[in-house]
């Protein structure tokens, strides 16, 4: 049977074949010349990348079985790339446990030359695959780094502690570095002051490690960093008077170094937009810089464990710091009052003056705080009443902590139930009439306390059943009238006064 086509039917065949002829093209005109399919990729750069994974993962990772195309059609997991004049670059190289299907270090991973190889390596990632200091060090290349310099905007080390050896002097080199991290990793020696030269950088972390030594005064050019963070190493001497140059900064945390031994500098006072000071469990010395107080941006304040600190609080205008969250100045060996200037940090989240030698009546306004949630002041020398409302001591619970002051006391609130013990600050005792502190005159304080009250007379009436075993209703029934009621707690506050 001989089949006819109409003319439109025809048009429509021919434009069916033309438009298969030419997906067949397209995809052939995208082989390369080795014979693997996708978007072209320099034989030079791919060959790179396979053998610079290999050296992570182990050598029977074969990627150009698994990966023919790693920038295309068969992509690698923790692999980015970007086109160059019409080629595909490896641009970031992601190794360790991220993802499930992430590149994962083998025992014996190395770092090989061929990472070097990667011309527009912009991003490097390295986390937990160099496990062992012992059975496989790994140390970083002493001269290779200058080969990344005009590409490499961010290295991130993280989690390493087989890593091990100093910092090379070569990573100053990069110049177009953004973003330095050396996190928990086994690196120790020196830091190299060749790392002042990376004048682009915004976040430099080099935290838990065991870098020794005092902190290059170079690091305060560096005039865009933001993060600035050498906690939890051996860092030792002061801290660079050429910190004060580094006005961008919002993160300065040196924590943990334990050597850090000198006065602090007054350039801090520069870095206005600093929000998060954090020198604690160092030897500082030398008090508290009137500085601070002009450094207006801070949010948290963290010098707590530096012994040698001494001075006192009084020298600086704290209501200036109005943003205030965190203020930890506890075991840094403080005397002096409390100041009232403190009860004005509205926004004042956490108070520790614990373990210092602070004298004095604390402020009752400290516990009006609107946003108060945590507040130490135990292990000090602080004397007379306690006048913080039962309320607080409620809210707080063992977030409020005032034990340890020998001649502190505290005055009994009125409560609706039997127990005296509800809502009073753990480790303080009552004050006696005198406003001393008293462990055995609760009945009496606490008579005077209710009578100061005003005329809450319901809780009056409670607290006077519970304290005399006396009813506080007459035999009718009714209720005593008021001056019954007072005559009658004078007679018990003047019989106990008799007796005692």
């Amino acid at each position: 049977m001989k089949m006819s086509f109409s003319p439109p039917l025809c048009f429509l065949i021919m434009l069916s074949l033309l438009s298969l002829s030419s997906f067949n093209v397209s995809c052939r005109g995208q082989e390369q010349e080795d014979g693997s399919s996708g978007a072209p990729m320099e034989r030079g750069e791919q060959e790179a990348l396979y053998s610079a994974i290999q050296g992570f993962v182990g050598k029977w990772w074969n990627g150009s079985d698994l990966y023919p195309d790693p920038c295309g059609w068969t992509p690698i997991q923790g692999v980015d790339c970007d086109l160059y004049n019409g080629w595909w670059y490896v641009s970031a190289l992601n190794v360790g446990p991220v993802y499930e299907n992430s590149l994962r270090c083998a025992q014996d991973a190395r770092l090989t030359h061929h990472l070097f190889e990667l011309k527009h390596l912009t991003t490097l990632s390295i986390y937990s695959c160099f496990s062992s200091p012992r059975r496989n060090p790994v140390r970083l290349p002493i001269f290779s780094w200058g080969a990344l310099s005009n590409t490499l905007e961010s290295l991130e080390l993280r989690s390493n502690p087989g890593l091990v050896g100093t910092v090379p002097a070569s990573v100053g080199s990069l110049k177009r570095l953004q973003s330095l991290v050396l996190l928990e990793n086994g690196l120790a020696g020196p830091l190299p002051m060749e790392l002042g030269n990376l004048i682009r950088l915004k976040r430099l972390v080099l935290s838990t490690n065991g870098f020794a030594g005092q902190i290059p005064p170079a690091l305060g050019g560096l005039n865009s960093l933001l993060i600035l963070d050498c906690s939890r190493n051996n860092l030792s001497g002061q801290l660079p008077l050429t910190f004060g140059g580094l006005t961008s900064l919002l993160k300065l945390d040196l924590s943990g170094n334990s050597n850090l031994d000198a006065p602090l500098p007054g350039e801090l006072g520069n870095l206005r937009n600093l929000t998060l000071l954090d020198l604690g469990g160092n030897k500082i010395s030398g008090g508290l810089i009137r500085g601070i107080q002009e450094m207006v941006s801070l949010k948290e304040i963290v010098m707590s464990n530096n012994p040698t600190l001494r001075g006192d609080l009084t020298g600086i205008e704290w209501a200036k710091l109005e943003d205030l969250e965190v203020l930890d100045l506890s075991n840094t060996g403080l005397t002096g009052r409390i100041p009232e200037s403190m009860t004005r940090l509205k926004r004042l989240r956490f108070l520790g003056l614990s373990d210092n030698s602070l004298w004095g009546t604390p402020p009752p306004e400290l516990a009006s705080l609107p946003c108060i949630s945590a507040l130490y002041l135990n292990g000090n020398n602080l004397t007379g009443q306690l006048d913080f409302p039962g309320t607080f001591y409620g809210k707080m619970g063992r977030r409020f902590g005032a034990w340890n002051n020998p001649n502190l006391c505290h005055r009994l609130p009125l409560t609706s139930s039997s127990s005296l013990a509800v809502n009073v600050p753990f480790g303080v005792r009552p004050c006696s009439r005198a406003g001393n502190a008293s462990g055995n005159r609760t009945v009496s304080s606490l008579l005077i306390a209710e009578m100061s009250e005003g005329d809450d007379d319901l809780h009056r009436d409670l607290q006077i059943e519970v304290s005399s075993g006396w009813p506080s209703r007459g035999v009718n029934g009714s209720g005593w009238g008021s001056t019954s009621k007072e005559m009658m707690a004078l007679v018990w506050v003047l019989l106990l006064v008799m007796f005692e």
